[in-house]
């Protein structure tokens, strides 16, 4: 017999009554919890089958059987009421009489007891059979022990069940996998719910249960980080209700898990549910990580067979690495760190590396996010621009941005990033609206901002007021108000100005203002429109509430949101907004070029050809270079420096075209001012730049074909597709030009199909402001006749669609 631990305080005779007795004593006393308490209850069980097994053998003169638990009793882990998993195997030799009284002999007793009781007879050959035909047999038998009898029947059916597993692991792996997700699919997911069945739900019992099958199948292994705590938090916690309501029940209901929280020293039942979400987030990840490798070994096995042929003795070639990013590559379906990176030296690496990934819709591989959380180096507060960036490219890459940030958490990297996050995490919602936790929610809020962006001309202050918008929840007071001041707090540390940080504060503090008002305000009140206009402040920040409100209750539920809402929201946000517009603004002055800007153009319109100066900028908060191009002013200038500055892999963060007009009646020179930062590598050369620029305009250098080629050779990988782009003509903002404004993923060659769009469309570009915030493009064009006069309506309404139709 295999022995666990036994307690000598609880030793149980062989009859009934001695043993419920020392159970009842075991459960009662308070010093023994969590795996000791199993323990002793495993053991103590086994002390008393043992008992009666020997005493029914010798009633029936039975040989050559064993008494072998499976399941979770096999693991030697019995909750208080857990089933009691039993096989009784035999060598097939005794009489079907007296094999069938052995058995009585064994399950009358427990029954007697009032324990639940899944009992089989087998011999080791029928066994094995029937874990060839059932999937969840084979899985109990994996856990098998022995209590009682011949042990060394165990022994042989545990050789050959193992085996079995090992040898049928392409098989059985994608049928447990399937009944993993048929199972979630029925009971939730564990970490949402508000009274989550804790062996069922996905992240639960089962799953760890399948996990160590996985393990055993030699295939692959889960994430031990965390596990085994996890694992024992949701065992207590059943132990906790079994043992409050006397039942065997596993579903934790919300009027019993108060006193489960008290059973656990537990302050409320709000901890308890932090507690087992939080196991529950660990076992899901473990489940997530492991299945991919699950899948990844078997789609390589499978190919391998068909490479050896094609490729004789040579072997197989190794796994493509394609680059995402600086210092972020491709491989086998896994956003993977460049074998160059150097995480202690680029502080940056860690965003930029979740940021990659989850606009390509990757995995990360589970191997980089841990050596980054042991070797990333601190960012400085304030963070420097690009990773402010990477933070908002990684919040609007949609979907995919759930599974990313979830490896990072659980590597811990979030907290350490935002460490306000610890707050929110795992942090149960009462309200039955709310599908999520707290910060699943936030996450969900800004996947869902993520196609909005469209919608706003600061899209990163909108991603970034959906993750911040509930931060305040789990402190004291209204959560609005509070998470005022912390979002204010973390904009700083990520390094956004002053302005953008009181915008960003006013959002959270007003997250529920227009959905509160439009659904309980009279609206034909002016008053009412006032005080959210004084509230909101500007346009551009209502503008985002706007967008914000949508994406909030969206994130929330089905019960949130509907069309009804949705059109009073609108119709506030358009009273409020001819509120705040008041007057038209004042149109745009032009700015006065610098000394450096002035000595390029009259050399450009000295040498008839572009001249261009790569500048080092001393601003802390600048992400890349500034490029400075003067060109003689003429057709194509802005295609055609976008399309060259493409193709050398340059990406470009802001620019600013103006048309300057030099002292003493020189000419006109076209001044282009870009920020620039290389895709990979190192900035090209300038005398490079200036050589293909000078081909691009006088048609030697076919840009178009080139782009196409490349993307072609090396197409983009996207995870989602991104809101389609939005052209819009803005009225009233200049009186000497027609302005257009582009909102549109961020993507190589963007402004020079703009550029061409705007060239086929006859017009003159007398100026444009191009910012790229995040994964998304916001360009705002000031367009003339070529007589420079602003367009009529109609005529600036056509343009606009043929450059939206250019970039769709």
């Amino acid at each position: 017999m295999t022995s666990v631990e036994e307690s000598t305080d609880h030793t149980a005779d062989s009859g009934p009554s001695g043993y419920a007795a020392a159970r009842l004593r075991l459960l009662q006393e308070e010093s023994r919890s969590g795996p000791s308490r199993r323990s002793a209850l495993a053991g103590l069980t086994d002390t008393w089958l043992n008992a009666l097994f020997a005493t029914a053998v010798r009633e029936t003169g039975v040989r050559g059987a064993a008494l072998v638990a499976v399941g979770g009793y096999g693991r030697a882990e019995l909750s208080p009421r857990s089933d009691l998993d039993l096989v009784l195997l035999h060598d097939g030799k005794a009489e079907p009489r007296a094999l069938g009284a052995l058995a009585d002999r064994l399950w009358y007793p427990v029954w007697d007891l009032g324990l639940a009781l899944d009992h089989s007879v087998r011999t080791p050959a029928e066994a094995r059979k029937t874990a060839a035909e059932d999937l969840k047999v084979h899985l109990g038998l994996l856990d098998a022990r022995c209590v009682a009898g011949d042990a060394g029947l165990l022994a042989g059916l545990r050789t050959s069940v193992l085996a079995d597993w090992r040898n049928q692991a392409a098989k059985r792996l994608p049928q447990l996998h399937a009944l993993c997700r048929d199972r979630a699919d029925r009971a939730g997911e564990l970490r949402f719910l508000l009274e989550p069945d804790l062996k069922e739900a996905r992240g639960g019992l089962r799953d760890i249960t399948a996990l160590r099958a996985v393990a055993a199948s030699w295939l692959a292994d889960a994430p031990r980080e965390g596990l085994v705590q996890a694992r024992r938090r949701l065992l207590d916690a059943r132990d906790a209700l079994h043992l409050v309501t006397g039942r065997a029940t596993d579903r934790l209901s919300l009027q019993e898990q108060d006193q489960v929280a008290t059973q656990l020293g537990l302050l409320d039942a709000d901890a308890l549910l932090r507690e087992v979400y939080e196991a529950a987030r660990v076992v899901s990840y473990a489940g997530d990580v492991t299945w991919r490798e699950v899948g990844r070994v078997l789609r390589a096995r499978s190919a391998r067979p068909r490479l050896r042929g094609l490729l004789g003795t040579r072997g197989a070639p190794a796994a493509p690495r394609a680059p995402l990013a600086d210092g972020v590559v491709e491989s086998d379906g896994e956003a993977v760190l460049a074998l160059a990176a150097r995480p202690d030296r680029d502080p940056v690496l860690a965003l930029r590396f979740a940021a990659a990934a989850a606009q390509a819709g990757l995995p990360v591989s589970p191997h980089a996010v841990r050596r980054l959380a042991v070797q990333a180096k601190p960012l400085p507060v304030p963070w420097p621009a690009e990773a402010r960036e990477q933070l908002v490219t990684l919040l609007g890459a949609g979907e995919p941005t759930v599974a990313v940030w979830e490896a990072l958490e659980a590597e811990g990297l979030i907290g350490r990033l935002l460490p306000d996050w610890e707050r929110v995490r795992c942090r149960p919602q009462r309200n039955p609206v709310h599908t999520w936790t707290v910060d699943r929610h936030l996450i969900e809020t800004a996947v869902r901002a993520s196609a909005l962006t469209r919608r706003v001309g600061r899209p990163d202050l909108l991603l970034m007021a959906a993750l911040l918008h509930d931060i305040g929840k789990g402190w004291p007071g209204d959560h609005s108000v509070a998470g005022e001041t912390i979002a204010r707090d973390v904009a700083t540390r990520v390094g956004f100005d002053e302005r953008d940080v009181a915008v960003l504060g006013a959002l959270v503090r007003h997250h529920l203002l227009l959905i509160d008002t439009a659904t309980r305000r009279d609206l034909d009140d002016p008053a009412t429109v006032r005080t959210v206009a004084e509230a909101v402040g500007s346009v551009g920040t209502l503008e985002i509430l706007h967008a914000l409100t949508e994406a909030d209750a969206l994130a929330t539920g089905p019960a949130a949101w509907s069309a009804w809402r949705g059109s009073l929201v609108a119709d506030l946000v358009t009273r409020v907004a001819a509120v705040l517009r008041g007057t038209a603004p004042a149109a745009v002055e032009p700015e006065i070029p610098t000394t450096e800007q002035e000595r390029l153009a009259v050399e450009a319109l000295r040498t008839g050809e572009p001249v261009l100066a790569l500048q080092a900028r001393h601003e802390e908060d600048a992400v890349g270079v500034e490029l400075v191009v003067a060109v003689p002013d003429q057709p194509g200038v802005l295609p055609a420096v976008a399309g060259v500055l493409a193709l050398h892999r340059l990406t470009v963060r802001a620019a600013d075209l103006r048309s300057t007009e030099l002292p003493d009646e020189l000419g006109e020179v076209l001044v282009l001012r870009w920020r620039v930062a290389a895709e990979y590598g190192a900035l090209p050369q300038a005398a490079r730049l200036r050589t293909d620029l000078v081909r691009a305009l006088d048609g030697s250098l076919d840009v178009p074909a080139k782009l196409a080629d490349r993307e072609a050779a090396y197409p983009r990988r996207r995870g989602v597709v991104p809101p389609p782009p939005r052209v819009t003509v803005v009225a009233d903002v200049s009186s000497l030009a027609t302005v257009l404004e582009v909102r549109a993923p961020d993507a190589v060659g963007l402004l020079h199909r703009i550029g061409r769009a705007l060239e086929s469309g006859g017009v003159r570009v007398r100026s444009a402001h191009v910012s790229t915030l995040g994964a998304n493009a916001v360009d705002t064009l000031y367009v003339t006749t070529p007589e420079g006069k602003p367009l009529d309506p109609s005529a600036a309404l056509v343009l606009a669609g043929t450059v939206q139709a250019a970039l769709s």
